[in-house]
Order: structure tokens, then sequence, then C-alpha cells
């Protein structure tokens, strides 16, 4: 089994400070791909919402800043996404500091985007590695973690149902979740686990800038899609937090295999 690296500990700080109302009070949360946009949006929101909240990532200065923004109260873990050895190792970090998990929302997600005849095997086999894989392994590895009702959110994507050129094995992966998500869905309600979907559209993080797009490439493209967008712009990743909190919270207790869309209507075009 791997090891997860606790990036910054934050033992003295389980009980102390934070909000004691809220949505999620008394939950604990895990969010993977939590040190940057959607993940860090909603990591603070949910901790904002009374949750104690562990937070997964790769780049060392994304934990940092993410440890510093969630003011020193979380639990930031560097962690692979993509590895079963390395998800193990996140719970069982999760367990010996919190011992249960109520809330997990994968969100943890890579694009490469390429033409057909530029994707091998080895950038195929990474993304639909941390995409879809990792993604089944991850509940599948967080079930014992659940004691009582718990909620289980996957952050897919609008290109599961669009043509996206250049974007194909992306948008294959986002799929397979979908379908993942209806699945697992049927499977796991009995056992008072909820798993859910959100599905973003464009929205303004730090992804789209590590596409490895050139800057001025990167600008027109971002251009173009804002002025395709029904509401002219991109979103924003607190706006797709919110709807996170909705499907972590009990206001969504009815809602079983669902894919709610935050896309600012770029889906019905």
């Amino acid at each position: 089994m791997g090891k997860a690296e606790p990036f910054l500990h934050a033992d003295a700080h389980a009980a102390a400070g934070g909000a004691v109302h809220g949505k999620l009070a008394g939950k604990v949360a895990l969010i993977t791909g939590g040190t940057s946009g959607i993940g860090l949006a909603s990591a603070r929101l949910f901790q904002a919402h009374g949750a104690q909240v562990a937070v997964t990532g790769r780049s060392p200065e994304g934990l940092e800043q993410a440890g510093a923004a969630l003011d020193g109260q979380a639990l930031v873990l560097r962690s692979d996404a993509g590895s079963v050895d390395e998800i193990e190792a996140v719970m069982a970090a999760v367990k010996q500091r919190y011992g249960r998990l109520d809330v997990l929302f994968i969100n943890a997600g890579v694009a490469s985007p390429a033409p057909i005849e530029q994707v091998d095997e080895a950038s195929f086999d990474a993304q639909i590695g941390v995409n879809l894989k990792g993604v089944f392994f991850t509940i599948q590895k967080a079930l014992p973690l659940f004691d009582g009702p718990a909620s289980v959110i996957v952050t897919t994507s609008i290109t599961n149902r669009l043509g996206s050129p250049n974007f194909s094995v992306y948008g294959a992966a986002k799929a397979g979740l979908r379908s993942l998500v209806k699945s697992l869905g049927l499977e796991l309600i009995g056992r008072g686990i909820r798993v859910n979907a959100i599905s973003p559209g464009p929205i303004d993080t730090p992804m789209f800038d590590r596409l490895g797009l050139p800057d001025t490439v990167a600008a027109a493209k971002k251009q173009a899609i804002a002025a395709k967008s029904p509401s002219g712009r991109f979103g924003s990743a607190d706006e797709v937090a919110k709807a996170a909190l909705f499907l972590a919270s009990s206001d969504a207790s009815y809602m079983v295999g669902e894919e709610v869309i935050v896309d600012g209507g770029m889906s019905l075009l």
C-alpha cells in the first residue's frame, strides 16, 4: 500500500474554530483534487457549513496554498488520484484522523487534449486512470469509512454528452462516469449512500491553464467559449461549489444517480 503524505498537520485543529452550524455541521468530507479550482472552493464552502475537511492534490505549491486557504484546519494529503495504492493510503489517513467519512466529493481530473493521431498509450492510460479508474476505486475504498447516511459526488463534464474534438479520451472517461454514477447510485442507495454527479461546463479554473496551450491561443479559446455561452461568460468555481454543497447536504436527500448540470446553458445549444 502507498503512503498518503499529510502535507500540513492539523492535529490540534480538529476541534478548534470553524462553523458549528450549517448544512454539513458535524460531517466529515473528503474532496479529491481539492487544492484548487472547484475542489478548493467546495472545501472552503463545506468548511464554512461546519464540515471537517480533508483534501488531496499533487502539487506541493497547491497543497501548501490550500492548507493556508483552509485556515490550517484541513487534512491536506499529497496523492495521485489514479493510483489504487495511494487511494487506499488516503482512506487510511482519513480514518486515522477522523474515524469515518460522511461526504466524498471526487473532483480530481486530468485532460490532455490532442488530435486522435497524437494520442499515445501513456496519455490514454493516464486520463482513463485518473478520470475513470481512480473514481471507481476511490468510491470502493471509501465504503468502509461510511457509517450511516452518506453522499458521494462525482465531477463529470458536459463533454460526456457533447462532441468535443481533441478531447475524445477525456470525454469518453467522463461519459463512463455518467454511467457509473447511475449504476452505483442504485447499488449503494440500500446502504444509505447517495451517489450523484455534477457536470460543469466552462468554468474559470486553473485546469484550463494547465492544458498546455500557448497564452495567445488559450486567451482566444476562452474568448470564443464565452461568446458562445448563452450566459456570455465562464462560470466560477464558487458557483459549482454551491451545487456540490446541495448534493452533499440533506437538501438532496431524495436524489440518487442524478447529474446536476452547471454550465450556463452550454449543453442546450
